[in-house]
Parts: C-alpha cells; structure tokens; sequence
C-alpha cells in the first residue's frame, strides 16, 4: 500500500532508512547521463518529493529518464534524510514503474501560467500548486461549515434543486422544462410538473418550514442564477449555505453569521496552514494577518443611514455617489470596513431594495436585514430576520407585484403556529475567495459556469 506524502512530511524522521511505496504525479524530470531526479505529487500535500534514479541501480533507467511531465507513476525506494538541502529528505529509487505516460502536448508544463489559461484547461489546472490549494482549501472550509451547525444541533435540510418559488423575486431563473417548444408559452399543464418549474436561487423558503419544526437548520447545496453577469464577482452556479433559526432576532442572526466566520478561519489556521502560507506569499501579501484580526474583532454594527451619512464625509474618494435609499457598492463596502477597522455589519435596509420576506421595522421604511462586510472584499453574508407576520407579509408581496399562486404554502407558515426567525446566506465561493485572495469567482469554482462558458 502506498504511503501519502503528506503523512512522510508529518514524519519523515520516522522513515529515515526505510523503505517506502509512493505514487503520484510526475511534476519536474530532469535527466542526466549517469542520474536523473524527479519531483513527485501526489495530490494529498503541496509538497513535492525529490525522486533520486541512477542507471546503477534501475533495470529501465533509459524509459525512466524519458517519463515525460503529467505522468502518473508508482515509485519504491528508500527515504534518505537530507538536513542541508532544500528539502529534508528524498527518496533514493530502488524501482519506478509507468502507471500512465503523458503526450508532449501536456498543456501544465513547469513554468508559470496565466490563470486565463489554466481556467482554458480547468480539468488540469488543480495539478498546479495555486489549484490545489485553492481546492483544498474548499474542501476545508465545506467540512468546516458542517462541523460548525452540526456541533451546534443543527438539522441539515437538502432543499430542492427544481423549485415553483422565487425566493428573491428577480425572476433571473433557469426554467426547467420537457415542452422543448411544443406548446405556447405560459400554458405548462402538459410540462412535466404540470406548472413552471426553475432551478433554485435559494433554499431559504424550504429552510423556514422546516426552522419552524426542528428549530434550527441549516441548506448547503448549489443554486443557480440566470443573470447575465460577467464580473469576477459572479457565477452562474454556486453554492450557498443558508441557516435559519426559529426564535431568534436579528442580533441573534448576526452572532451566529460571526461565529461561523471565525469558526471558519480558525479551522484553516489548523488545518491548512501551508496553504494560507502559499498564498500569503503568492496571492494576497497580508492574507495571514488579514485573517488573524477577523479572529481577534468583534464585528462594528452599523445602520444603512449611518453608512451613508459616513460615505457622505467622504463622497470626493468615490466613483459612485452613495445615497440614502440605494444600495452599497463596492467601494463603499470596502471603505466601510477600513473606517471600522475590520468587518462591519450593516443593519436596517431600506425596503425598496430588499426582499419581500425580510421583516418590516417599526418605522415602516426599513427592513430588519443584515448584510456583513469584510475587509478587502465587501459583502460577505446577506441576511434578515423574517416577516412573521401574515399581514404584513401579503402587504409586502402586493407592493412589489410578486404573483403569490406558488407562495400558499409559504404564507401557511405564518398561519400555524409561526414565531420570529431569522436566517443568512453565504455564498461558498465569496468565502472561498476570501480566505485565499484569489479576486475571481471562476478560479475557485472547479468548473465555472458562466454566460456563455459550459465547457467541462
């Protein structure tokens, strides 16, 4: 059975002398007359693993110095330490067998390359060093985000993928439909689900039925958006986690968005330290520290009127006018995070530019919503507490024109034995990009979907 390197590197003293059984990657070969040396991956650790091969000692010395980078091979050896090299130890070859050969025209060569072109060869690039440790990274941070509602009693709820709800209202959905053209539009009753179906934007209306049963639970799963975006900001499949919580505020929804957050980083801090470490010297100079004062802040609360009133003392410094009743953009997100000196929370939206679930406050223009901005990114997390009252929730729905026919059941929450709740949610991807730096959705997406790009 083969050894993984990365458990050689937690103990490589402990194979001093020893033989080992390693396989992986060819990343590097480089061949010489008598000798030659290969760097060795495979996948469970950035590190490489020297692979010293001499013509003295192997039968096919000669195919073996040919073995061309992306190879696949099963290496058997002896661990040799070496304190005053690069790398503290290597492996001396006693056998090095093809497992699968690679063609010349294997496009991750070992020299440096745009991230335009590795996203060009998505299912190649994680065999880079910036790919896979961007991907385990998400992988970290997914199981993080388990382990953290899972330690608290939360109930893990597979929301739907194919919906008859708009959770946001923006109808920017993909439809889901068998028709293919054969019948005039708006009459579905032939459809498969005998009614417009679409893939989901949210899992947050399933998620309050059943908050209003177990109490609390939590959605992680992917959602689709059909908006015709090409920032590096956006996608249009994704994943997002959603929890939400039955008898709560919106205090208690922002305590539970900020312990999750550093619940989060503080994983990585133990669980992927060389990784933030690659892409501290890489990606984003600071990314460490940047990530140690999330750990060590309280996060500022601020309202929507005060974070205006505060762009307003600076409004020379920006592209775009802040205004009261508009949203934030960008640069407001990230100027509010430098006046606070850390993450800031934003409470107390104005309801024309929210959703129609999001609970009315008492002055009748704001809604109790939340969004929690981060330092170098902006908005992180987007939530509210939730309109728990009937009355006020139709009202809403008839404001904003929303046709209710697929709502019935939604509405029916507030009917039978509902209470205040609240909820948040995070995009996977918006995390992801912040704890390693990367500034495009598209590399921390394994295969991206955007407009016009379903290659993979």
């Amino acid at each position: 059975m083969a050894i993984e390197i990365k458990k050689i590197y937690i103990d490589y003293v402990g194979y001093k002398d020893k033989e080992v059984l390693i396989n992986g990657w060819v990343r590097n070969n480089r061949s010489q007359k008598e000798f030659g040396f290969i760097d060795l991956n495979d996948g469970t650790t950035l590190e490489t693993v020297q692979v010293v091969y001499e013509a003295q000692t192997l039968e096919n010395f000669k195919e073996v110095s040919k073995f061309r980078v992306g190879s696949s091979i099963v290496v058997k050896g002896v661990l040799v330490l070496t304190p005053q090299m690069k790398q503290p130890f290597e492996v001396k070859a006693k056998e090095i067998i093809l497992e699968g050969d690679s063609l010349d025209d294997y496009p991750i060569q070992p020299k440096r390359h745009s991230r335009e072109f590795l996203r060009e060869n998505a299912h190649l690039r994680v065999r880079t060093n910036l790919f896979n440790a961007v991907f385990r990274v998400r992988s970290v941070v997914s199981f993080s985000i388990h382990k953290f509602f899972q330690e608290r009693g939360f109930v893990y709820l597979h929301a739907p993928i194919i919906t008859a709800s708009d959770a946001e209202g923006a109808g920017e959905m993909f439809q889901v439909t068998t028709l293919n053209g054969k019948q005039p539009e708006e009459n579905y009753s032939n459809d498969f689900f005998g009614k417009k179906a679409n893939l989901s934007v949210s899992g947050q209306l399933q998620a309050e039925a059943y908050a209003l049963a177990f109490k609390n639970v939590y959605t992680f799963g992917p959602t689709f958006r059909a908006e015709n975006s090409n920032t590096t900001r956006h996608a249009s499949e994704f994943w997002m986690i959603e929890p939400e919580i039955a008898f709560a505020d919106l205090k208690d929804d922002m305590a539970l968005a900020e312990a999750m957050v550093k619940y989060i980083i503080k994983d990585l801090f133990q669980t992927c330290e060389s990784e933030l470490k690659f892409f501290d010297q890489f990606v984003e100079k600071g990314l460490i520290d940047k990530l140690r004062k999330v750990l060590e802040s309280k996060f500022a609360v601020v309202t929507h009127k005060e974070a205006i009133d505060i762009l307003f003392a600076n409004s020379k410094d920006f592209d775009v006018k802040p205004e009261h009743g508009k949203d934030l953009a960008t640069e407001h997100e990230k100027f509010l995070t430098k006046f606070f000196n850390g993450p800031v929370f934003v409470i107390d939206w104005p309801k024309e530019i929210k959703a129609f679930y999001m609970r009315m406050n008492e002055d009748n223009e704001t809604v109790a919503a939340m969004d929690l901005l981060v330092p170098g990114s902006g908005e992180l997390i987007g939530g509210s507490q939730r309109e728990e009252r009937l009355d006020y929730l139709e009202k809403r729905i008839n404001e904003l024109g929303i046709d209710d026919k697929d709502l019935w059941w939604y509405k029916d929450l507030r009917k039978y034995g509902g209470c205040k709740h609240a909820g948040f949610g995070m995009g996977l991807e918006r995390m992801i990009m912040y704890v390693t730096g990367i500034d495009n959705i598209r590399d921390v997406l394994p295969f991206p979907r955007t407009p016009k790009k379903c290659e993979f």
